[in-house]
């Protein structure tokens, strides 16, 4: 069930993140005081007196921006407005009524939404006298409030309670949580917006514009997909700005809950050691994995045979996923996507059945193939699925120390041969009997 929608707006650099995440009680908006960090819109839930709600947390509206980037940022938080059933405006107390502010409020007095006007950065009694010039903006009662400190929050929230419907919050359906990861600049926005049908994530040239990792909940044929939308993953060495690392680890926690992880990368400059490191980090997490080369309408013939070769060579520790060829510009091969996702879904969670597994064990050891060291040969006794997402196994031997890398690759490889397991990682223990 969809919950009603809060946006907070404001001009750049007011505040707004920080009044999220105490809002939220939650970390998951990027604070900074560099102005214009939060880009896309970050949607995040929580509740107050019983009323469930939606938090859009949104970049800052500028009326100066000559960048596309910055035009970008402020039709977002527009669309923001469009969507929401309530709006918290965000003013910074410490400064005054701006222009920007008096443009804004402009904009909210004709949306035909209920608007909170929020001053910021009060922290004393004495500042608060600084509150009254904002009732100049025309959208009522300012409420005072430090977003830092928490003071007024409360009272705010009582005040946003009051404005949006009560909803019976009813258990989510089991979704499908897809982080869509890569190096900056391959297209993961385009790629989620042709998903999903919808302008969602801002889409833009410039490297690096999503840095906050963005939820997207979409149903599709009575299935539900949580698509995280996380910011492009750079070298360590590279993350120079405070910003930047934020959005790093963000992307790593993204990862850290996906159950598939779709890997994009640029057909135009084909797969390197940094898609690998992105490639890695999913795998060490246990996602299942898909990959799609993006950019296909600039490829012509053999090269692109050329490319998806280089792919599948760069990225051979992962030769279970799929690799799909796509263009986020024509929409060429994008229909493929769903179905690879739900088909990969289904062999994160199988199982197998244990008379099944020990039917496979019978016929490894009626092949006569197993490591020795020693004069001592590896035996295995029985095997039992312990766990899905991603599938994992315990095979239970006379000495684990006599397993080799070698024959743990020939395990796997003998166990995708018998039961699939596209896509996904397989984690393989050996204990002793």
């Amino acid at each position: 069930m969809s919950l009603p929608l809060v946006a907070v707006v404001g001009r750049p650099n007011v505040g707004k993140s920080t009044l999220v995440n105490r809002l939220a009680v939650t970390k998951e908006a990027i604070v900074h005081p560099e102005a214009g960090v939060t880009r896309d819109r970050n949607y995040l839930e929580t509740d107050w007196n019983g009323r469930a709600f939606t938090i859009v947390d949104t970049g800052g509206i500028s009326f100066e921006a000559e960048a596309l980037l910055e035009r970008e940022v402020s039709r977002q938080a527009t669309l923001a407005i469009e969507e929401a059933d309530v709006v918290v405006f965000v003013v910074d107390g410490d400064v005054g009524v701006m222009p920007e502010d008096e443009e804004i409020a402009k904009i909210l007095r004709g949306a035909d939404k209920p608007v909170l006007l929020v001053v910021n950065k009060i922290d004393s009694q004495r500042e608060e006298m600084d509150v009254y010039q904002f009732y100049g903006l025309g959208l009522g009662d300012p409420y005072a409030l430090s977003a830092v400190h928490g003071l007024g929050t409360g009272e705010l929230l009582d005040a946003v309670a009051s404005l949006i419907p009560e909803v019976e919050v009813l258990a989510e359906p089991g979704e499908i949580k897809v982080a869509i990861v890569g190096r900056p600049n391959v297209g993961k926005s385009s790629i989620l917006n042709r998903l999903i049908g919808m302008e969602r994530a801002i889409v833009s040239d410039v490297p690096g514009t999503t840095r906050d990792a963005i939820d997207t909940v979409y149903e599709l044929a009575g299935k539900r997909y949580r698509f995280i939308d996380t910011a492009g993953l750079r070298r360590a060495p590279r993350v120079t700005e405070d910003v930047e690392y934020y959005g790093l680890v963000r992307s790593l926690r993204a990862l850290d809950r996906a159950d598939i992880a779709i890997i994009i990368i640029d057909a135009t400059r084909g797969a390197a050691e940094q898609d690998q490191k992105i490639a890695g980090y999913a795998e060490s997490r246990g996602c299942a994995t898909i990959i799609l080369v993006n950019k296909w309408d600039a490829i012509a013939g053999e090269v692109g045979d050329s490319v998806v070769d280089g792919v599948r060579d760069k990225l051979k520790f992962i030769g279970y996923s799929p690799v799909i060829r796509v263009s986020a510009v024509s929409g060429r091969g994008i229909s493929k996507v769903m179905p690879a996702l739900d088909d990969a879904y289904g062999e994160y969670e199988k199982r197998i059945r244990t008379a099944k597994l020990n039917g496979f064990v019978g016929q490894l050891k009626a092949s006569g193939y197993a490591p020795s060291k020693g004069g001592k040969v590896l035996r295995i006794g029985y095997a039992a699925q312990v766990g899905t997402k991603p599938p994992s196994f315990a095979f239970f031997v006379n000495n684990p120390t006599l397993v080799t890398e070698n024959y743990r690759r020939y395990l796997e490889n003998r166990m995708r041969e018998a039961f699939g397991f596209m896509a996904c990682p397989i984690s393989l223990r050996f204990k002793r009997k």
